[in-house]
């Protein structure tokens, strides 16, 4: 089998292509090839399989053809900016995260032959916009209030219709925010999410930019690896004609964030936290939803990793800070 990831070098890139490499198979079936595409070069692994990396950018129409004209028989689509990124520059939001998508679903059908991958693409909660009810159902509209939100919305759009053609056997699984992120914070208006878990159990000082009693939808970056290979391999038939699902995750306001961390970590590391209410994030963040009822994604076989936020943060000391943290 061969498999192609665009977006290879992002965090949950990197990780899917660590649990690739570790298992040697997508499902029954064993992988033969990787092509690691993103517009820095990701890590080349140490594996037998034939590894390719391909430097450059998705949002171009030519990178797009060579991607695909070798017949990956697997296509995971990571590649996007981030939301407070798409919404700072609108133009790089829509030529990244809307004409990539385009070129790269154009440039399959433009295979043609038979040719007819799995193709899996990473969209977002942030496709459903305020008002909304408390816990957002699968029949809820998709109605976006970001510019990030409507290019993701977009995209699901055309995986669907392109499906339905019969170009390729497309699913869109909505990602939960993703927490806690590794590494160093990004420009998604939703890091503060990660960063008061992460920077506190690394020894540094994290700033909140919203109350306590702000809500949201979350799942660890094990479960968003876990999604995307079930996606993957799953018999798509059952989804019917609405190819866009959104994933488990878990419910949790910032406040029951911080008393997880506490009971994880102690209080010595939720004093690190620094509340810094910031005008421009509360405003953004009074329009995304904060709960979830995903029954068709759980009838079709996703799982989460945790049963509680102390499990998120477990997950992340396990993961990325080997056992360990700063008291």
């Amino acid at each position: 089998m061969h498999i192609l990831v665009l977006g290879a070098a992002g965090m949950v890139g990197r990780k899917l292509v660590d649990r690739l490499l570790r298992d040697g198979r997508l499902g029954p079936t064993d992988i033969t090839r990787l092509t690691l595409q993103d517009v820095v070069a990701p890590a080349r692994p140490a594996t037998d399989i034939a590894v390719e990396v391909v430097t450059g950018d998705a949002a171009d129409a030519a990178m797009a053809a060579r991607l695909v004209a070798s017949k990956p028989d697997v296509i995971f689509h990571l590649a996007a900016i981030v939301s407070g990124e798409a919404e700072a520059d609108f133009d790089k939001g829509y030529r990244i995260n809307l004409d990539g998508t385009r070129y790269l679903i154009d440039a399959i059908r433009a295979v043609g032959g038979g040719y007819r991958p799995r193709l899996v693409f990473t969209s977002s909660i942030a496709v459903f916009g305020a008002p909304f009810p408390e816990r957002i159902g699968d029949e809820f509209l998709s109605a976006p209030l970001t510019s990030y939100g409507t290019q993701k919305a977009i995209g699901e759009l055309l995986i669907s219709d392109y499906t339905r053609k019969g170009l390729f056997d497309g699913i869109s699984i909505r990602l939960p925010t993703i927490c806690v992120r590794p590494g160093l914070p990004n420009k998604a208006a939703s890091g503060f999410f990660s960063n008061i878990i992460r920077e506190p159990l690394a020894g540094k000082e994290a700033v909140l930019p919203v109350s306590d009693d702000v809500m949201h939808w979350h799942a660890s970056p094990r479960s968003a690896v876990g999604f995307l290979i079930h996606a993957g391999t799953m018999d798509t038939g059952p989804i019917g004609p609405r190819r866009a699902l959104s994933m488990p995750g878990l419910a949790a306001t910032v406040g029951e964030q911080i008393a997880a961390l506490e009971r994880v970590a102690g209080r010595n590391v939720t004093a690190r936290i620094r509340r810094e209410p910031d005008p421009t994030i509360m405003g953004i963040v009074a329009g995304w939803p904060r709960d979830f009822v995903t029954a068709r994604a759980l009838n079709l076989g996703f799982t989460t990793a945790e049963k509680t936020f102390d499990d998120i943060i477990r997950i992340h000391i396990e993961d990325e800070l080997g056992g360990k943290f700063v008291d």
